[in-house]
């Protein structure tokens, strides 16, 4: 798979709210109303990572978690990581 240009990376940042790319990866952290929140919505992305064998790094610190992105293996950004943003967007519904 191949790693987006910065461009490309520019160009779907506005359809993934709440997402910036920041140290060589999308992130995206958000506060939830109670601890048990955050780890409920954690649980839900990591299924659906499970499922789709692309999973995100995941920072929980007390009510706010922090998802990166990157796909490893191809060292960079790429679409597996735009699809997945926009996946863990819906799953927390934000």
């Amino acid at each position: 798979m191949a790693v987006l240009t910065n461009e490309q990376v520019d160009a779907a940042l506005p359809e993934l709210p709440g997402w910036e790319r920041a140290a060589g990866a999308l992130r995206r952290s958000i506060k939830f109303p109670a601890f048990l929140d955050g780890i409920d919505a954690v649980r839900r992305v990591a299924e659906f990572a499970e499922s789709k064998d692309h999973h995100p790094d995941i920072d929980i610190r007390w009510r706010t978690v922090t998802f990166a992105l990157v796909t490893h293996s191809a060292g960079g950004i790429t679409e597996k990581d735009v699809a997945m943003a926009a996946e863990i967007n819906r799953i927390v519904g934000q």
